[in-house]
């Protein structure tokens, strides 16, 4: 996985070399075209010169000449000398060329800038005419000669440029590195600390651009150490709600074991069997909620019939003995909930099951829909003792156990079915009824 550093380098690196680069060829076209116009202003300045020099008589210029008279040409720099001059006579007749002129002629174009090849090489050309001494001046340029002049200039340009990449590679390296200390830092002190050190990082003298990470990270550190808190608590009260059946179970074995009283033996069988049903639903109960904290954090998706769920679950959990039926409205057959089928199954299972538990002999159990401006939601109510107002904010909490509380009771149904239904996108709202029991609505959450 590449790092920050050389990802922030790299980046640096080609868009500083980019914009460089860009920097480099605008010099180089400029600067070319700009001693190229240098160039031709000192051609047309020699071609004028030399026409000046005619007019004044300081060069003879005899169109009756039959040999071509030497042109002194004055060496000012090592460019000067690399210009060729011709005087032709406008009827056609070499007059005078400087030194290593060629004898062909130039140009044949009358005043002006042009470009020829003679003998395989290309001239610029630069013609002035003077019409009054019959003579055309030409001044050339060899294009190869004033090619490598122009590289000269622009290499002497270009190489500080390239030489300078390397430094300036270095002084981006050095930066980041510079500019990234900060999160080294952090990362070498959460590499130091010990897996169960969840105290909150100090941001103080922190850069700014660091600091939300920062906060992040004991943002995350506060929920994993009130996770293992909450973990350590669940622990504790699973172990204490075990522990305190199977002790019941030993004793009243013990007691059914050592009497002889059929009737003390009896009751201490029943005894064993309530203890049993106890643990049983405390163990199915600790399963589901550790599978439903196992499933995705995320929104599963599925569609259920609520009706279908909640008539298996009448058939499996009303109470003969004591004569408590649970009825499911004909008006959910229509109803379909997205909601993952396991999840609503382990809400719906805990609701009925909650409230046969606390329904009086010969009670109902009445699931029916509840239609609202907020949509379709499933009731579930009962005819028990309802809960204290004081306790409906705390009956979700795990082991949580009020003053209403059933026999077989472990505090955990409602903690699930809030759990089951919070996965689900949905929500558990419970009312106390004005005619005595609990209404217990799941209802959207948004």
């Amino acid at each position: 996985m590449p790092s920050i550093s050389k990802r922030l380098f790299l980046i640096l690196v080609l868009t500083t070399g980019l914009v460089w680069l860009s920097a480099v060829v605008w010099i180089f076209l400029s600067t070319r075209a700009e001693v190229e116009r240098v160039l031709d202003a000192r051609l047309m300045e020699a071609g004028r010169m030399v026409s000046s020099l005619i007019v004044s008589q300081e060069i003879a210029a005899d169109t009756n000449k039959t040999v071509a008279a030497d042109i002194p040409v004055r060496a000012h720099s090592s460019y000067d000398r690399q210009l060729s001059c011709q005087i032709w006579s406008l009827q056609g007749t070499l007059i005078g060329r400087s030194e290593d002129a060629p004898d062909q002629k130039l140009a044949e174009h009358a005043d002006g800038i042009s470009e020829t090849e003679i003998d395989g090489e290309r001239w610029r050309v630069y013609a002035v005419t003077n019409t009054d001494l019959g003579v055309r001046v030409l001044v050339g340029d060899n294009l190869r000669i004033r090619d490598g002049l122009v590289n000269d200039v622009i290499r002497g340009l270009l190489l500080p440029a390239m030489l300078i990449l390397p430094v300036l590679a270095g002084l981006i390296w050095l930066s980041v590195r510079k500019g990234l200390a900060p999160l080294n830092k952090v990362a070498h002190d959460l590499e130091a600390r010990h897996a169960s050190d969840l105290s909150p990082i100090e941001d103080v003298e922190t850069a700014k651009e660091i600091v939300p990470v920062l906060q992040s990270l004991n943002g995350l550190f506060a929920r994993v150490a009130s996770l293992r808190e909450r973990e350590r608590n669940f622990t504790a009260f699973a172990a204490h709600e075990l522990r305190t059946p199977l002790t019941g179970l030993k004793t009243q074995a013990q007691v059914a074991l050592a009497s002889e009283n059929g009737e003390i033996r009896d009751q201490a069988l029943r005894q064993i069997v309530v203890g049993v049903d106890r643990t049983g639903r405390l163990v199915r109960q600790l399963l589901d909620m550790s599978a439903i904290e196992a499933l995705d954090q995320e929104k599963r998706g599925g569609v259920v019939q609520p009706a279908s769920i909640l008539r298996s679950l009448a058939e499996e959990l009303a109470d003969p003995a004591r004569d408590v039926t649970v009825e499911v409205s004909s008006d959910l057959d229509a109803v379909e909930l997205e909601i993952e089928p396991e999840l609503f199954t382990l809400a719906a299972r805990n609701l009925v099951e909650n409230a046969v538990n606390h329904s009086p002999p010969g009670g109902v159990v009445q699931c029916r829909l509840d239609n609202t401006s907020e949509g379709g939601r499933i009731v579930i109510e009962d005819h028990g003792p309802g809960i204290p107002d004081e306790e409906l904010g705390q009956v979700t909490e795990r082991f949580f156990r009020g003053r209403n509380k059933a026999p077989v009771g472990s505090g955990l149904g409602l903690a699930i079915v809030e759990l089951a239904l919070g996965r689900g996108g949905w929500r558990l709202q419970l009312q106390n009824r004005d005619a005595g029991g609990l209404r217990a609505v799941i209802a959207h959450a948004t």
